[in-house]
């Protein structure tokens, strides 16, 4: 019967659930609930909960269950360009912003994470013990979409991906019951979600390994876009060489003249390199010496507590609307450089506020034996692209430089791998998870037969 009910029909069995806490359209608080943090995203669902405990969590799965309505688990929506195309009118978000908590094992070097939990309160909670975790560049990130679609981490070309930190997790599945999952309980679940994330459920907490970090050397140069042509084969001629204790990105970004915004980025276009290295500091000045032969403007490189990284990279503090596009790379080339450069010209021309270069290698190419679905990354390096997108027109014409950028840097392109982390397009099936997209559709034949759930990036 349900499928004869107008969306809104269909979804009022669920009026009345969480107290206030889940809401419809035209109600007070929808429009808040359902703003992602990329505010670029329009996400226009049947309803929006936001539960506060697991049984809640359960509660709005058997409801959208027997209302039959699809499920769509989002914490921070720093990723949800991806979710915003799909038709969601029939869908219940849940928002699992109000659902954290950190319990942090010293001892086993492990932290339990509450399903809506960001990283800078894992950072913290670690910190007290000398440790820290597999975070990505921005501390106000979900810990739970980040590992479980991969995770690029400035600690990753020693340690690997985030997913493969993954000890644990527990998740409601489509029959409203809470499953824990590890290696030896359920492995093949275990396995599809370390990549698949929300296709298989509302996952309520991760148990992951910590790193013995309490400090390490970390920071930015900086250089005037004009200084590009120098600055990026050197960067180049470091990355290739590196060992693996060094993580490192390159930038060309361009900064709108704001008031509020530091003199030396206010309407400029500057070149920055930044990232970590986990080496003694006479070690660390070896590495970047060839660097500030260069003669940086600014150059913040120096030991810092583990708790600092994620301010480095200069990600925004409040949700921003942006569109980006993204792809993986094999050897930078000469030509690939020029390339690069050649399109990104200055900030005005290109329409990108940043074009950005990732190192990978090391860890991060590695495919552990126990590890899940996404594993690993092959390529040498992730291209980012991104533009800021107030308006409609501005994230059209933002989508189109990006694709752009991608279309040129097309030769020097890594076949078959995705960042999903970076993807921020329709990525799905085959193209998002390659050959593992057939047991992974299989695994959700069995724990999702009726395809309830709803993620960024699918696997139907």
């Amino acid at each position: 019967m349900t499928d004869l009910l107008s969306a809104p029909e269909a979804a009022e069995p669920l009026r009345g659930l969480l107290s206030g806490r889940l809401f419809f359209p035209g109600d007070e608080g929808y429009d808040e609930a359902r703003s992602p943090w990329n505010l670029a995203a329009v996400l226009e669902p049947a309803a929006v909960a936001v539960p506060e405990t697991v049984a809640e969590v359960q509660q709005v799965v058997r409801a959208a269950a027997a209302a039959g309505l699809r499920v769509a688990p989002i914490s921070t929506g720093h990723a949800a360009v991806p979710l915003s195309a799909f038709d969601l009118s029939r869908t219940v978000i849940i928002r699992m912003s109000s659902l954290t908590g950190v319990t942090v094992d010293p001892m086993l070097r492990t932290a339990r994470v509450v399903g809506g939990t960001v990283w800078k309160d894992v950072i913290a909670a670690a910190a007290q013990h000398g440790l820290t975790g597999l975070h990505g560049s921005a501390g106000d990130v979900a810990v739970a979409g980040f590992a479980l679609n991969g995770g690029i981490s400035f600690y990753g070309r020693r340690h690997g991906i985030t997913a493969n930190a993954v000890r644990a997790i527990e998740l409601v599945t489509a029959d409203g019951e809470l499953h824990r999952v590890d290696s030896d309980h359920d492995a093949d679940l275990f396995w599809a979600l370390r990549g698949g994330g929300g296709n298989f459920g509302v996952v309520t907490a991760i148990e992951l390994d910590l790193l013995p970090y309490a400090d390490l050397v970390a920071g930015m140069m900086l250089w005037d876009r004009s200084r590009a042509a120098e600055v990026l084969p050197a960067w180049r001629d470091l990355t290739e060489d590196a060992p693996e204790s060094v993580t490192m990105s390159f930038r060309v970004m361009t900064f709108p003249p704001l008031p509020d915004m530091p003199p030396f980025l206010s309407g400029r276009d500057v070149v920055v390199i930044d990232g970590a290295i986990l080496e003694s500091d006479e070690r660390a000045s070896e590495l970047l010496a060839p660097l500030r032969a260069l003669g940086p403007e600014v150059d913040t490189f120096s030991r810092i507590p583990a708790s600092g990284l994620p301010l480095m990279h200069m990600d925004p503090p409040q949700p921003t609307p942006a569109v980006s596009d993204s792809c993986v790379l094999g050897n930078l080339t000469d030509g690939a450089i020029d390339a690069f450069l050649g399109y990104l010209g200055d900030g005005t021309r290109s329409g990108l506020m940043f074009g950005e270069l990732r190192q990978l290698g090391g860890a991060f190419a590695r495919h552990p034996d126990d590890g899940g679905a996404v594993s690993g990354v092959d390529g040498a390096y992730a291209l980012y692209a991104l533009a800021i997108a107030p308006t409609p027109d501005a994230a059209s014409r933002g989508l189109a430089a990006s694709a752009a950028l991608i279309e040129v840097m097309r030769p020097w392109e890594q076949p078959n791998s995705c960042l999903l982390t970076f993807a921020e397009g329709t990525t799905h099936g085959e193209d998002a998870y390659g050959t593992a997209c057939a047991r992974l559709l299989s695994i959700a034949d069995r724990v999702d037969p009726e395809g309830m759930f709803v993620a960024g990036h699918s696997i139907r």
